[in-house]
Formats: C-alpha cells, sequence, structure tokens
C-alpha cells in the first residue's frame, strides 16, 4: 500500500508544482499570440513584461481595456504597428491571458506608450 501511495505521489508531483505562468505561456502559444509576442524581448509587439510594466496597478477597468484590445485588435498604444484582433479567442481565455501578463515583472514601459 505505501509503494501504491508513493507512486501516484509521484505520478501526480508535476501536476501540483506546475507553474502557473508556464501553464498561461503555453496558453499565449496555443492561441498565437507568441508569433509577435514574447515574455521578456519585443518582436513585431511589445513584450508582455513591458506590458505590465506600463500598468502597474491594473484595475478591473485597465483588465476590461486590455481584454477589448486583444479581441478587437487597434494600433497607437504602444506605437504604430497595428494588432490585429482575436474574436476566435474566447472571453475565458483572454481573461487568462490578461491575467498572466499583468502579474510579468522586470520589463520596462517603452517610450512609445500611450496610455489611451
Amino acid at each position: 500500500m505505501k509503494k501504491i501511495v508513493a507512486l501516484a505521489a509521484l505520478a501526480l508531483a508535476p501536476v501540483l508544482f506546475v507553474n502557473p505562468a508556464h501553464a498561461d505561456e503555453a496558453l499565449a502559444k496555443a492561441k498565437g499570440c507568441t508569433a509577435c509576442h514574447s515574455v521578456d524581448k519585443k518582436l513585431v509587439g511589445p513584450a508582455y513584461n513591458a506590458v505590465a510594466a506600463c500598468y502597474p496597478n491594473a484595475d478591473k477597468a485597465t483588465k476590461e481595456k486590455l481584454h477589448k484590445h486583444i479581441k478587437a485588435g487597434g494600433s497607437g498604444v504602444f506605437g504604430p504597428v497595428p494588432m490585429p484582433g482575436h474574436p476566435q479567442v474566447s472571453d475565458g481565455d483572454i481573461d487568462k491571458l490578461v491575467n498572466w501578463v499583468l502579474t510579468l515583472k522586470g520589463g520596462t514601459c517603452p517610450k512609445e506608450f500611450k496610455k489611451s
């Protein structure tokens, strides 16, 4: 019996200790976000940690604004390159992505950022 419990604990250990940030980075990859964004480097769009740096005290209204920006797309907030809308991504997944991005540390808000 002790062997079974020990084996079960070993089998479940990766699930119990998964870093939530990795789970949401995986979601960003699955939704195609990483074609233009990276956690810590500017690609076509800003790095996710730079976005977080621009919204250090993100409240509900800020999260809703970011949600709408992802869903509908837009331009001018982080420079002239437009971000296409992502209407195919569920609202729940967008909320997970927004919440994850806003937890990232180590970024610097870029000078071209224009708070809307």
